[in-house]
């Protein structure tokens, strides 16, 4: 029996999303075996007179091709990629990884090599396309949700085929108060952090650049970001999961970093100069994501979650940093993750996860499901 499910989220995908209109092109990017999805976005494409154009990845060739990469073949790979990405309008990209540890051995100088020679392609599809990417709900991800593939499907489904409109509207009063803050505080078990986002716009993001969605961001002033975090949700980083990443900045920049791989943490901080800096500040808001499951396109979204990024910021949000990196890594402050407090301009505006102010109490959860 066909799942409407997959019609849905394809109709939401190029109607909502991306917006897509007669005569637009579209590249859809996508990995892993199942392709249900994918054929369900193809025909929303046609049906609202777009040229769909595929590229599909598995990630046991990449992890084959990646391992001995050189420069000469990622400066073509980008050529050739750039010059796709100038072509169409829109971007949807559907990551199915059979495995999520598969390319968990490639070494870290490939791995820097690719970011940074990968980056005006990636730089061209963010800055210049109607874009989107999202996760598929396969097996693997199930399991890495720690649920049965049934229940996590349902899950996802209640998760990406949420009003999102409801949400937009929702956000509008977060948008306006964070446009109009200057300091921002947060305090956490371990977690101490001021900075400034004074003159950098806030942005909702209601379904139309990921999903699931749920987040309204902007970024710090570029060397306004002094003390100390700690974030309590575990990080995918190259193919290995991170526990207990704690930073401590100065002037806006990273001076010390821990976590259960210290080293590993660091290599990727030293990148570039940009990504010991932060290009994002956000705070989470989906109802249905409570707690994490190691994968970044769902916990940055958690409800009563923010997140911080090292690395580069978005062209809509701008501080000035430029890197090759953009790490998204989440603290909850929910109470079943040890509560905490933001405030703007010293005025508590959440308290353990839930907004206290009365004009922004419709993004708690209770308000958005």
């Amino acid at each position: 029996m066909k799942d409407i499910r997959y019609e849905k989220l394809a109709a939401n995908l190029i109607n909502y999303s991306v917006k897509l209109k007669k005569g637009e092109k579209i590249l859809i990017e996508f990995s892993g075996r199942e392709n249900t999805l994918v054929k369900e976005i193809v025909k929303k494409a046609y049906e609202a007179g777009g040229l769909p154009f595929i590229v599909h990845n598995d990630s046991q060739v990449q992890y084959l091709v990646m391992k001995d990469i050189t420069k000469e073949q990622l400066d073509i790979m980008n050529e050739s990629q750039l010059d796709m990405m100038k072509k169409m309008d829109a971007y949807l990209g559907i990551r199915a990884s059979d495995n999520i540890f598969e390319s968990s051995i490639i070494p870290s100088e490939k791995r820097k090599l690719h970011m940074m020679i990968m980056k005006p392609a990636f730089d061209e599809r963010v800055n210049n396309t109607r874009w989107c990417v999202l996760r598929y709900p396969n097996d693997s991800m199930a399991q890495q949700a720690g649920k049965p593939t049934e229940e996590f499907e349902n899950f996802y489904f209640d998760v990406c085929n949420l009003d999102y409109s409801k949400m937009s509207k929702a956000m509008d009063n977060l948008v306006e108060l964070m446009d109009r803050t200057d300091k921002v505080q947060i305090i956490s078990h371990g977690t101490n952090l001021v900075f400034s986002i004074k003159d950098i716009p806030a942005i909702k993001c209601d379904g139309e650049a990921n999903i699931p969605d749920g987040e309204v961001f902007t970024a710090p002033v570029k060397e306004s970001v002094n003390g100390t975090i700690s974030f309590n949700t575990p990080a995918m980083s190259e193919g290995e999961v991170l526990e207990n990443i704690k930073f401590t900045f100065k002037d806006g920049k990273i001076i010390e970093a821990t976590s259960s791989n210290t080293k590993k943490t660091n290599i990727k901080l030293d990148t570039d100069e940009g990504a010991r800096y932060i290009g994002e500040f956000a705070l989470g808001v989906n109802p249905y994501i409570i707690n994490p499951m190691r994968d970044t396109l769902f916990d940055e979204k958690i409800a009563g979650s923010i997140h911080l990024t090292p690395g580069q910021c978005y062209e809509e949000a701008p501080n000035g940093n430029d890197s090759a990196i953009h790490w998204d890594l989440v603290l909850i402050q929910t109470p079943e993750f040890g509560g905490g407090e933001i405030y703007f301009d010293d005025v508590l505006i959440r308290k353990d996860g839930m907004f206290i102010i009365e004009k922004l109490k419709g993004l708690n959860p209770e308000n958005l499901k």
